[in-house]
């Protein structure tokens, strides 16, 4: 069964899967700008056919690599159907549709895989910024850079000023409110999950949300940022966990470390 894979495994899988979203990336690249097509999805929010075409790329990759395991994507999921899942892959082609159809360099590629509803490893790969980052297990987070990859230890890094990150240029009363108890003096609005690659990385130090988002939109960042030493919890600081029915997610708050 695959929820009995090891982290050698895990580790694996990532890496093999690495060449799929360069490829994929690069299709979203070709696909901007002039040769964008956008239509509107039956939840009245846009999609492309970059979407489209790197959700095809990823989705044939992981099913040649993890063929017995369910994918779940949000381009392709019946959004209708509730169904009680405990293994499986949670897909965002492109998260930031509405940056990558602007022609802005913030939109991400991810995946991740959920095994009895946790995230156990994550790809983000943000092309026009060319910073790929994985992770498949607390203490194996890293980032690629050219042919190496560099672990990342977020935890470690002291720093004398807290640093935000939000998902709204105008971020509601009571978020503010959660990024200032920690100190925060200085906020950056980015709409994609390459927010969790930032935090991972040590570049930022905190983001918090309100539930808004699905699935799908976290679990990559997630996992990446979790293994990086990051803690992810609610603003009631429980556990997140996936497969949900409808993959709403609860509220959202990542700090750098403990010590935020």
């Amino acid at each position: 069964m695959m929820s009995k894979l090891n982290q050698s495994q895990y580790k694996s899988i990532v890496r093999k899967l690495i060449p799929a979203f360069i490829k994929a990336g690069k299709t979203s690249i070709q696909l901007s700008g002039a040769k964008l097509k956008i239509f509107t999805k039956e939840d009245g929010t846009p999609v492309s056919n970059g979407d489209l075409a790197v959700d095809r790329i990823l989705q044939t990759a992981i099913k040649k690599i993890t063929p017995s395991i369910e994918i779940v994507s949000e381009e392709t999921i019946k959004r209708n159907k509730v169904k009680k899942r405990n293994t499986f892959w949670l897909i965002d082609p492109i998260d930031g549709t509405s940056a990558y159809i602007k022609n802005k360099d913030e939109y991400t590629l991810n995946a991740s895989l959920i095994v009895n509803k946790i995230p156990v490893l994550g790809i983000i790969f943000a092309p026009k910024k060319k910073r790929l980052f994985y992770s498949y297990g607390k203490g194996h987070a890293y980032e690629v850079k050219g042919k190496k990859a560099f672990k990342l230890n977020c935890a470690l890094d002291t720093k004398q000023t807290v640093s935000a990150l939000t998902n709204s240029s105008n971020p509601s009363s009571s978020i503010l409110k959660i990024l200032k108890k920690h100190k925060a003096t200085s906020f950056l609005n980015i709409r994609s999950s390459y927010k969790f690659c930032l935090i991972a990385s040590g570049e930022f130090d905190i983001y918090a949300a309100r539930p808004r988002a699905k699935e799908w939109d976290i679990a990559a960042g997630h996992a990446i940022a979790e293994h990086a030493g990051a803690v992810v919890r609610t603003h009631n600081n429980k556990k997140i966990t996936y497969g949900k029915p409808r993959f709403y997610n609860p509220s959202l708050l990542v700090k750098r470390s403990n010590k935020i």
